[in-house]
């Protein structure tokens, strides 16, 4: 059941191209979901699944740039999963979407999808200290306390979804890009990492991984890719990051197997 209208906020994404409902209170979608989106080296027509999906604005920012994409969200908290439906809805992709209310770090088989079906599987997993400050709202809690633990739960049902060949998409916090190449260790290979910069000239925030579901072949080095920088010296965007932002631009890799 969707919230009353008082609760919740109704914001652009992609320079205008989504519109989407969301909690004014709690976990909102920012950045990171359109970076996500971006990353993401799908085709149209291809079956794509994401994980965490919150109010949808990762998934639907991908339906937006490719076209005929099938995408299935799973979302643990019901007022959330409900959001990104009514948002698929309004956005014009309701007919090749749908979402399943479910835990991602739990038993893959109890989703009830297809083993080793989907071309690709996105994800932005919690990843604050769990032992930090915490929000008081629990939603955003969720959202926003993650493990080592659950990044790894997340990526085994990643690897039980994807077919050989697919791909993972996933967006995590800088200073743990080398626990998120040792997770993906396991069961992915031609892992590709790009960081990105807040502003020109300090530390990367986040680090986006795509890698191939392939776990038979030899691990190697991961491909580093040219950073994305967000805004410029002075604060102000860059054009990159703009095109990326506002006009749906891809950041996804040109060769992927």
């Amino acid at each position: 059941m969707l919230p009353d209208s008082e609760r919740l906020t109704d914001d652009a994404a992609l320079g205008g191209r989504l519109k989407l409902l969301q909690p004014r209170r709690g976990h909102r979608f920012g950045h990171d979901a359109i970076l996500l989106a971006a990353s993401v080296p799908a085709r149209p027509g291809e079956r794509t699944v994401e994980l965490g999906s919150g109010v949808g604005a990762a998934g639907l920012a991908l339906m937006a740039r490719v076209a005929d994409l099938h995408l299935t969200m799973i979302e643990i908290e019901p007022m959330l999963a409900a959001l990104a439906g009514e948002n698929a809805t309004r956005n014009g992709f309701g007919a090749r979407m749908r979402v399943l209310t479910a835990d991602a770090s739990g038993n893959p088989v109890a989703l009830g999808l297809p083993a080793s079906a989907a071309d690709h599987v996105l994800m932005n997993p919690p990843f604050d200290t769990p032992g930090g400050q915490l929000s008081p709202d629990p939603l955003r809690q969720r959202a926003h306390a993650g493990s080592q633990a659950l990044l790894t739960a997340w990526l085994a049902t990643a690897a039980w979804l994807l077919r050989e060949g697919g791909t993972v998409t996933v967006i995590w916090r800088a200073d743990g890009a080398e626990d998120l190449a040792k997770a993906l260790a396991d069961d992915f290979r031609q892992l590709a990492l790009r960081p990105v910069h807040g502003r020109a000239g300090e530390p990367p925030i986040r680090v986006i991984a795509n890698a191939i579901r392939n776990g038979t072949s030899p691990s190697q080095a991961p491909e580093m890719l040219p950073p994305l920088v967000l805004n410029d010296l002075h604060g102000r965007p860059t054009a990159e990051a703009e095109a990326v932002m506002r006009r749906a631009a891809s950041l996804a890799r040109t060769t992927c197997g």
